[in-house]
């Protein structure tokens, strides 16, 4: 039987012109340093206004990604050493 563990962490990403690319941005930003990712849940969206103004659009996400005991072991021996 196969079985798999995710875990899921929120991010939020902006962008000057759209929802969308405040979301892509996100997404690209976290494939850089998570690997395997499998899923993501727009939960909210949001902009910022500055003078009347959007100056910022804000994209809320949750992602979920395969989750490896052994590399967050890894993690964590190396988090004490330092």
């Amino acid at each position: 039987m196969y079985k798999s563990v995710y875990k899921i962490i929120e991010l939020v990403g902006t962008s000057e012109t759209s929802w969308e690319e405040a979301a892509r941005n996100a997404v690209e930003t976290a494939t850089a340093s998570l690997h395997d990712l499998r899923v993501v849940e727009v939960t909210k969206l949001d902009m910022h206004i500055e003078g009347g103004k959007i100056v910022a659009y804000r994209a809320r996400l949750n992602v979920s990604f395969r989750y490896d005991p052994k590399e967050a072991l890894d993690y964590r021996i190396l988090a004490e050493e330092e």
